[in-house]
Formats: C-alpha cells, structure tokens, sequence
C-alpha cells in the first residue's frame, strides 16, 4: 500500500513545483508579450514617419525646380506673368444675383483686382492715414490724440501757413 501513497506525494510535489514555475515565469512572460506588441507597434510608427519624412524630402526638393516655383506662386498667389492678363472667373451659384452699385469706392475695388497685393496693402495704408487726418472734435477744432499736423514729425503749420516754433 505504500506505492499509492507515495504516488500521490510525487504528484503533489510535481503539482507544487509547477505552480511555483507558473508563478516565477507568468508575470516575466506577460512583460514579454506586451513588450513585443509595443514593438511591433513603434517599428510601424519608425515606418509610417519614415514614410513621411521621404514624402517632405521629395516635396522639399520639388522647390528647388525653378517651373514648379513659378507654378506654386500662379496658384497659390494669383500671379501674373509681366504683360499677361488676369481674369477671375466668380462661379454664378456663390454669387447673389445683386445689380452693382456705381458709387467710388466699387471703382477701387474694381482697380485693386489687377494691382499686387503689396500695392493694395500700400493704398490701405495711405486712405487709413488719410482719414486719420481728418478727425475733429465737437466744437470743430482737430483732435490732436488722432492726428493732424505735425503728428509724423514735421513741425505744426499754423492758420497762417507757417511753422509754429
């Protein structure tokens, strides 16, 4: 009777020790496993920016050709070749049906369509300083904080057309 007793030790000992084996290898196979899956992971995002980085590198040298810089600045910034003339083409279905209005500034804009955007920018500039000018307070003398004479500057002229010392 003593080979069934001792069978059953052995099957305990052996179950013991493979749950001590279980227990010692379970959690360093798990780190293993999940540092494999973040692995795999990252190798796909060092692809995909890889991938990235060579499509920037062949945009980036694209602007060293001179035609697709001239081409790059027709569309992106409407220019015109000297002696060439531009048109616009508005699509009927984004603009209201509205009768245009004869008034002054409706010329300006008009003209501003075939000036460089600097020139507008710079005409901008001029009609601000224009109007800044011509401020005035309610009892009809200028408004020194807005500007006037002698506010870029040059010395005040008086009513009499000289300068104030």
């Amino acid at each position: 009777m003593r080979v069934p007793r001792l069978f059953s030790i052995r099957v305990a000992v052996m179950a013991i020790v493979l749950g001590l084996a279980f227990v010692l290898v379970y959690p360093t196979l798990s780190a293993y496993l999940q540092q494999q899956a973040e692995l795999t992971a990252l190798r796909t995002q060092v692809s995909a920016a890889r991938e990235r980085n060579d499509d920037l590198q062949a945009d980036l040298a694209r602007w060293d050709d001179p035609a697709y810089v001239t081409a790059q600045a027709r569309e992106r910034l409407a220019f015109v070749m000297p002696g060439e003339t531009a048109f616009r083409v508005v699509d009927p279905e984004t603009v209201p049906d509205t009768t245009p209005v004869d008034t002054p500034s409706a010329t300006a804009l008009d003209e501003g369509l075939t000036l460089p955007w600097y020139a507008t920018v710079w005409n901008s500039v001029q009609v601000a300083g224009d109007l800044g000018g011509q401020s005035q307070q309610p009892d009809g003398t200028q408004d020194p904080a807005v500007g006037g004479a002698g506010d870029n500057g040059g010395s005040p002229v008086t009513d009499a057309g000289t300068t104030a010392p």
